[in-house]
């Protein structure tokens, strides 16, 4: 069974989420109903039907995890390194006013760098978004050394950190 992002689940999940469609086809094999397979693994009656067509059509194999779906990343390796490159920058620097890095401008960045398109929400979904993840939190953690940017981060969010 595929899901667009691994049903947001870990590997570990994804593997107790595949022996639970496993059991769930004894039990359908047995000749349960949508209905008590539903119930005995605590899923919606679809979700059970589901289970019994893709076991019916592709036997037990159908319901083995099939990792995520969706395209890959179009961005390869060498790409990625002059995006971290670009982004450990300053948006300054590639032609921003400000210092906030934004999906959009990412997105905007890797068009003109590369000549490839991503949705915001493609972008959002990149498995290599760990790496700039793991740069934008390195980059905050620089930060704190900064409050002045601190400051005016929170002035620009409007954010209110004020305990309530």
């Amino acid at each position: 069974m595929k899901s667009p992002d691994g049903g947001g689940l870990t590997a570990k999940e994804q593997a107790r989420r595949e022996q639970v469609r496993l059991a769930a086809a004894d039990l359908i094999e047995a000749g349960a109903s949508d209905r008590e397979v539903a119930r005995r693994f605590r899923v919606t009656r679809m979700s059970a039907n589901r289970w019994r067509r893709a076991l019916a059509s592709g036997g037990r194999q159908a319901l083995a995890c099939k990792g995520p779906g969706g395209a890959g990343c179009k961005l390869d390796a060498g790409h990625l390194r002059v995006l971290e490159t670009v982004l450990e920058a300053v948006p300054a620097a590639s032609g921003w006013s400000d210092r906030c890095w934004t999906l959009a401008r990412i997105a905007e960045i890797v068009r003109r760098r590369f000549g490839i398109e991503y949705t915001l929400a493609g972008l959002d979904l990149l498995h290599s978004l760990d790496q700039l993840t793991a740069l934008v939190k390195t980059r905050l953690k620089r930060m704190q050394y900064r409050p002045r940017l601190i400051e005016g981060l929170i002035a620009r969010t409007r954010l209110d950190l004020r305990l309530p």
